[in-house]
C-alpha cells in the first residue's frame, strides 16, 4: 500500500512540473524598448526570430518603429517555421530595384523638351505623377510627398539626391538604412512603401528625421 502512494505522488508531481514547464514555453516573450537607430530586421536578429513575427505581435506598418517604442518580442522557436513558409518575400521584390537603373535612364529620356504647347505639356506631367507606372518615379515620389507632407517638392528632391542619389534599391552597409529616404526603420518595400514609411516618418518626426 505504501508504494502504490508514493508511486501516485510521485506521478502527480512529474505531471505538475511537465505542465509549468508547457506553460513558461507557450509564454515565452520579451518587453525591448526601441533605440534610436534600431530597425526590425535588426532587431529579429538580435532574438533570433522574423520581421513578420514582430510587426504581427506589435502591429506595425509599413517597418516603422518609433525610439522608446516598447515591443513584444514573440519567441524565435515559435516563429522559424513563418520564415521557412515565406522563403520568396524578400526575393518577390528584388525585381523592383535590379531595374532601378533601367527605370531612371527611362525616366531621363522622357524627359520632353520639344515645341508643344505648354499648358498641354503641364497637364499631361501632373496626369503622370499621379499614378506610379515604373517609368515616373521622379515625378511620382516628388508629388507623393509634397501633397501628402505640405513639404515643396524642392526640398524633398534635396534630401533625396542626397541621401540616396535617387536609389531606390541601396541599402547602407553600417547602419542599415534602406531606400530613397534612407529610412532606419524599414528593411524593404517598393517605391510605394518607400514614400508610405517616408509619410508616416515624417509625421511623427518631422523634418528633423533626415537632420533638417
Amino acid at each position: 500500500m505504501k508504494k502504490f502512494v508514493t508511486s501516485i505522488l510521485a506521478t502527480s508531481a512529474a505531471a505538475v512540473a511537465l505542465f509549468f514547464a508547457g506553460a513558461a514555453s507557450a509564454s515565452a516573450s520579451t518587453t525591448y524598448t526601441v533605440k534610436s537607430g534600431d530597425s526590425v530586421w535588426g532587431i529579429s536578429q538580435t532574438f533570433h526570430t522574423t520581421i513578420n513575427s514582430i510587426e504581427q505581435a506589435n502591429h506595425i506598418n509599413n517597418h516603422l518603429i518609433i525610439a522608446g517604442e516598447k515591443l513584444t518580442i514573440p519567441d524565435g522557436s515559435t516563429t522559424s517555421q513563418t520564415t521557412a513558409a515565406q522563403p520568396a518575400a524578400t526575393s518577390q521584390a528584388t525585381p523592383t530595384y535590379n531595374t532601378n537603373n533601367q527605370r531612371q535612364s527611362q525616366n531621363q529620356t522622357s524627359n520632353y523638351t520639344g515645341s508643344a504647347n505648354t499648358a498641354a505639356t503641364q497637364t499631361n506631367n501632373t496626369a503622370s505623377s499621379s499614378s506610379y507606372t515604373g517609368s515616373n518615379m521622379k515625378s511620382y515620389v516628388l508629388n507623393q510627398m509634397a501633397s501628402r507632407t505640405g513639404v515643396s517638392a524642392s526640398t524633398w528632391n534635396t534630401i533625396i539626391t542626397r541621401e540616396s542619389g535617387w536609389n531606390a534599391g541601396i541599402r547602407n552597409s553600417s547602419s542599415g538604412a534602406y531606400g530613397l529616404f534612407q529610412n532606419m526603420h524599414i528593411n524593404g518595400g517598393d517605391v510605394n512603401a518607400q514614400v508610405n514609411a517616408a509619410v508616416s516618418l515624417y509625421k511623427a518626426q518631422g523634418m528633423g528625421a533626415w537632420a533638417l
